[in-house]
């Protein structure tokens, strides 16, 4: 049976990886939680610690964003080498070429998410998985885009609101916003 991990509230997993989701760096943050030393993890695609939870549409959002030069918060719950997860607020920020300016990859900076904010993401997402399990991923984007639409919301809004209302993630979403805006 899996468990949680206790992630710390103070560290700042970091993970680097180019536009095709590789990763070409790790910090020490991100191999504690994780389990995984840094020979383990560069060279990887980043989907390697998937947890199962994770609806696939919240990872196309991502993507698509990414591609698009956009960058993203999001709420993941991950899947550490001993089987165990544990749960992320992340600001995904795009990295460009310094002179010519194009998608050379993104940065991942992620933090403990708050218990507020995964009690109610959770509930999202296990409708989310559901609908693309029995349905697919189009009719899971679809029930996204009009569960963001009835809240008035996008999914970074939305993401935000909850980061605002839970104590760990209010000062590291402030951080994030202050440093890539």
């Amino acid at each position: 049976m899996e468990h949680e991990i206790a992630v710390d509230k103070r560290a700042m997993i970091v993970t680097r990886a180019d536009t095709h989701g590789v990763i070409e760096y790790a910090n020490h943050d991100f191999c504690e939680v994780s389990g995984y030393n840094v020979n383990e993890v560069v060279g990887k695609p980043h989907n390697f610690i998937r947890h199962p939870d994770m609806p696939a549409v919240i990872f196309k959002l991502m993507w698509q964003r990414i591609k698009n030069g956009q960058d993203i918060f999001a709420v993941v719950k991950n899947r550490a080498k001993n089987g165990n997860f544990y749960w992320v607020t992340t600001k995904f920020s795009i990295r460009r070429h310094a002179f010519e300016k194009h998608i050379i990859g993104f940065i991942a900076y992620r933090q403990k998410a708050d218990p507020t904010i995964v009690q109610e993401i959770s509930k999202l997402y296990v409708d989310l998985l559901a609908i693309e399990k029995e349905v697919g991923i189009e009719a899971s984007e679809k029930y996204l885009h009009g569960f963001l639409d009835a809240m008035g919301h996008t999914y970074d809004s939305y993401v935000e609101k909850l980061a605002l209302q839970g104590e760990v993630s209010k000062g590291f979403f402030a951080k994030m916003v202050s440093l890539f805006n």
